[in-house]
């Protein structure tokens, strides 16, 4: 095989050395060689692509001065053979078959409400989740002229909720369907750069979670603009961007990785109980998908330009991420009018409201460590001291962090570091160093990450401790060391003043860890 290719590619290049014409000036096929040399990241247009495949099979003398070129220009002769290989079994023309566009031109709200009906007669699934998946149906057949493209993300916390079902309901209703059940991650970017298909994922949860090569590739094709990978191709180890644009859906049991759940629109799946039904789907009628298929196809056709330079009004109360994944869905939706403006968002908040209960394990820790600084109305509080709180209590997870073991004094550095928060060092009157954590360090990273929970603080300033603290001053005078296990009493003479200014009142306890040193251990 490989000294086939060696053969052909030799008689190709002795073909071009006796051809003496050169492609014309302003060839499109040079332009786009060219474009190629000068910008790595860039990529063969279709159609220079169709008309360099037909060069190849109808007249080997066009297709070698075009690699003559390309070889000159230092653009990888074998990136082109690959991309220009004449179709075959396996290649566009027999995986896909091309769907004709409606006759007529197609209302977007009823095509949206046949599609969810379809759907609601063969999937259990909340009225949210419906909606969002058939909008997600729809944006495929828009994705040349989409900036982002969200992953569907099918869940349920069993088995035996539907999730084939769906995932098998939007394989029919998809452009260029490509379901697999596993596939590894050199043929999910070759898949997506020579096909562009509508990939469909089942039991993701089976090997995405430990596979991270995998995930990275799903990850980069949110954004189309930043949906590449590079890769070396040929003997000559080519540097090549392969495109990982196109529409994914993940379908899996439970949680899988926060990335890919953080570029997702949720489709969230519920087990049937008696007296819902549903309609087999592998006995529903054939020709119900083709008809929306095509009427897809035609509205997509006649709103393409729109939708590439549409607006639409975010829902409110999304984060930034969950308002980019549904950007293309609202466009969607607000094209078609009626009551799909307002479904879409209220299916947006519905679900995303939803996702939001689930932190992550870093903003989780940092919800915990500021209950303890409000708890104890401390300024400072030593590593260890805090890492005791923390892991004393067996229903949050830092008791069990190191397969069953307790959190470490290192690895919770090693959290916070990520915050840029760093434990510092305080002296206590007997002479011995602690490490610990001020309150005024976490200040920023809870405005940033807890600015959705609850206020930081009770308006409401603390009552000052008598002796909740110990520590030493700048001054001479020091806390005496047998106060340190007193229980702390409140002042005798603070009463409760009105609710004062809440920025007033953290800084006062920056102001007053800063002055004392004091610490709580």
């Amino acid at each position: 095989m490989h000294a086939e290719a060696d053969t052909y590619s030799a008689s190709i290049d002795d073909l071009a050395a006796r051809e003496e014409a050169a492609l014309p000036a302003h060839d499109p096929i040079r332009d786009a060689l060219n474009r190629v040399a000068e910008d790595p990241g860039a990529i063969f247009e279709g159609p220079v692509l169709v008309a360099i495949r037909e060069a190849r099979q109808a007249d080997p003398a066009a297709y070698a001065r075009i690699r003559a070129e390309a070889k000159t220009l230092k653009v990888s002769v074998g990136e082109l053979d690959r991309l220009t290989v004449p179709e075959r079994e396996g290649s566009r023309g027999q995986v896909f078959t091309d769907v004709e566009p409606w006759s007529e031109s197609v209302d977007g709200a009823e095509l949206l409400g046949d599609i969810s009906r379809v759907l609601h007669q063969h999937v259990i699934a909340d009225a949210p989740t419906i909606t969002a998946a058939a909008l997600w149906a729809v944006h495929p057949l828009c994705i040349d002229a989409l900036t982002v493209s969200p992953l569907a993300h099918i869940t349920a916390p069993e088995k035996r909720c539907g999730k084939t079902v769906l995932l098998t309901a939007l394989s029919r209703l998809a452009y260029r369907p490509l379901p697999v059940s596993n596939i590894s991650p050199a043929a999910l970017f070759r898949s997506m750069e020579l096909w562009q298909p509508t990939l469909l994922i089942d039991e993701a949860d089976t090997f995405l979670r430990d596979n991270e090569e995998a995930r990275g590739l799903i990850n980069s094709g949110l954004y189309r603009e930043t949906a590449f990978v590079l890769r070396t191709v040929g003997d000559d180890h080519t540097p090549t961007a392969f495109r990982t644009w196109g529409a994914k859906v993940v379908c899996g049991i439970g949680k899988l990785a926060d990335t890919i759940e953080d570029r997702s629109i949720p489709l969230r799946m519920r087990r049937k109980v008696p007296g819902e039904s549903v309609t087999n789907i592998r006995l529903s009628d054939r020709h119900v998908w083709l008809n929306l298929q095509a009427r897809m196809a035609r509205w997509a056709d006649d709103n393409r330009e729109a939708i590439a330079t549409s607006r639409p009004e975010f829902a409110l109360g999304l984060n930034d991420r969950a308002q980019d994944c549904w950007e293309p869905l609202l466009a969607i939706a607000d094209l078609s009018g009626g009551e799909w403006v307002g479904r879409a968002r209220a299916a947006a908040l519905a679900l995303h409201g939803v996702e939001e209960e689930s932190p992550s394990i870093g903003v989780e820790l940092l919800r915990d460590i500021k209950t303890v600084f409000d708890e104890r109305g401390a300024s400072r509080i030593a590593s260890k001291e805090l890492l005791r709180v923390l892991t004393d209590d067996d229903d949050t997870p830092w008791a069990t962090w190191n397969r069953g073991k307790p959190l470490t004094v290192r690895q919770l550095a090693a959290r916070l570091s990520e915050f840029s928060i760093r434990p510092k060092d305080a002296r206590l009157p007997s002479g011995e160093k602690l490490k610990s954590y001020m309150f005024a360090d976490f200040r920023e990273a809870f405005r940033r990450y807890l600015s959705e929970d609850t206020p930081f603080s009770s308006a409401t300033p603390r009552q000052p401790h008598s002796g909740a603290v110990s520590g030493v001053s700048p001054t001479e005078t020091h806390t005496p060391a047998s106060r340190i296990k007193e229980t702390p009493q409140p002042a005798p003479d603070k009463a409760c003043r009105g609710v004062a200014d809440k920025s007033a009142h953290l800084a006062e306890r920056d102001n007053q860890g800063e002055q004392t040193g004091s610490v709580t251990i």
